[in-house]
């Protein structure tokens, strides 16, 4: 699988990605021609520049506005009519409907009465459509992002002076790690916000890549004490094993009944963990109890320990991070005597039956399980001899 890394360090804005897109290997005659049919009336220019001594590529828009409020519906057909591929139409879409309900939520409105101010100019569209395409051009298929750097201060807007990271943004972030570093300006742009928080599927910690490219996009602004740039690295993650960060919530119990825990790790599966085990264990006062440890993605943490809460009698949870590594992993179909079964097959040799397939073979059949196992698996072996 084809990953983009957003290293936003100085922040995350669309022309920034945009430029950083292009920098990476997106052909920029290719974007900006098809940029050109959402009929703006706009140009566009990439700059060769730098930023505190290390260069990157300034994206402009270049044309005179004069509509900067559009509706969402507005914006829609906008690029629905653009000669694009699909699918940038459809990310592009996403991140606007994104973006609308984040305004709506911000003014207490509905979504159809949202005016786009300056997310709604040309230099804002482009620069968000841009962003899907050359993500597009790139072949990227997963988006991953660190953590960000929204900056500190004020920032000026249509609506007056704003809080950074400006209300629409702080809305578009709620989930995603942030920080504060720098100069006192915005460094995080909604339009930044909103493409990250729809098409990025994990914020934090770089993932396991063999890198193939990197890129740089530089911000209008140019800081004395920081280059404001943001850095793309993309690359493969299917070459080694997937790295990703999970959070492990803990806890010991020492008074709740086996129906209770077992229960406990039932609504813990539905509302998301990745694993949930139990391990026996000596306690306080020589009391048998159960470590319950729940595996589960960072961003899920809070909300599956007021599960484990709710469904025991602990009062706390112990909570750390961890690494976790994953082989890439497809299903193959094998026939047995008794039925057909799939088979979990990773790309670095290892291969088991799937229980529920064997288990439901087994119960038609009238034969034991481990039967059924065992023929899968020889039927495995066989077709790869």
């Amino acid at each position: 699988m084809k990953v983009c890394y957003l290293d936003a360090f100085s922040g995350l804005s669309g022309d920034m990605l945009v430029g950083a897109l292009i920098d990476a290997g997106a052909d920029a005659a290719q974007l900006t021609a098809a940029l050109s049919s959402l009929n703006t009336g706009a140009t566009f220019r990439v700059e060769d520049t730098k930023r505190n001594g290390i260069r990157g590529m300034k994206f402009h828009v270049d044309g005179t506005d004069s509509k900067k409020h559009r509706h969402l519906p507005h914006i829609i057909k906008m690029i629905e009519e653009a000669e694009l591929p699909e699918k940038v139409k459809a990310n592009s879409i996403a991140v606007f409907e994104k973006l609308g309900e984040a305004e709506a939520k911000v003014h207490g409105v509905s979504i159809e009465k949202v005016h786009f101010h300056e997310v709604g100019a040309i230099d804002s569209i482009c620069d968000i459509v841009g962003a899907c395409l050359g993500f597009d051009l790139l072949g990227i298929e997963r988006v991953a992002c660190s953590a960000i750097n929204v900056g500190a201060g004020t920032v000026k807007a249509d609506h007056g002076i704003m809080p950074v990271p400006a209300p629409a943004t702080a809305t578009l972030l709620q989930g995603i790690p942030i920080y504060s570093a720098g100069p006192a300006t915005e460094l995080c742009t909604p339009t930044g916000a909103a493409v990250a928080a729809t098409l990025g599927t994990d914020f934090g910690r770089m993932p396991a890549m063999r890198i193939e490219a990197t890129g740089f996009g530089a911000g209008t602004k140019d800081f004395r004490e920081m280059a404001n740039l943001l850095r793309i690295l993309v690359g493969r993650d299917g070459v080694i094993p997937e790295a990703s960060r999970v959070r492990i919530v803990e806890a010991n119990l020492d008074d709740s009944t086996p129906q209770v825990i077992g229960n406990a790790m039932d609504r813990l599966f539905a509302e998301g963990a990745l694993d949930v085990t139990f391990e026996p264990l000596t306690m306080k006062k020589n009391r048998p109890g159960i470590k319950l440890t729940v595996i589960c993605k960072p961003e899920d943490w809070t909300r599956l320990s007021r599960v484990v809460f709710s469904e025991t009698s602990t009062f706390g949870v112990r909570a750390y991070e961890a690494d976790r590594l994953l082989q890439e992993r497809h299903w193959e179909d094998v026939e047995t005597r008794f039925g057909k079964v799939r088979m979990k097959v990773g790309d670095l040799g290892s291969f088991s039956p799937e229980y529920d397939d064997c288990r439901t073979v087994a119960s038609q059949a009238g034969v034991a399980l481990k039967t059924v196992l065992t023929e899968a698996t020889a039927a495995y072996l066989a077709a790869k001899a």
